[in-house]
């Protein structure tokens, strides 16, 4: 999976969030997007990488400004009840 990271410019209130998000649902197949206007940033969780693009194109369209994103593996973390074992 994968973890896309987007400074975003121009969210000032949770609709402006609720906005973003769900624009990112419409347009790309996502596990999850959470966005935050205080920090300015949209996280989103996928299968697959996302078009940086058409990202950019669909958040500019509500009017917002993506000024950085940041691409890296995720790994889900969870509870296991089978820790590490030692050597």
């Amino acid at each position: 999976m994968i973890k896309i990271t987007l400074d975003v410019e121009g969210m000032a209130c949770g609709m402006c969030e609720a906005h973003v998000n769900n624009a990112v649902r419409q347009n790309f197949a996502v596990k999850k997007v959470t966005s935050s206007h205080t920090k300015g940033k949209t996280e989103i969780i996928a299968q697959a990488p996302l078009d940086e693009e058409k990202l950019k194109a669909v958040i500019l369209g509500l009017g917002y400004t993506v000024t950085k994103v940041q691409t890296e593996p995720y790994e889900k973390k969870g509870f296991s009840l089978f820790g590490k074992r030692g050597k």
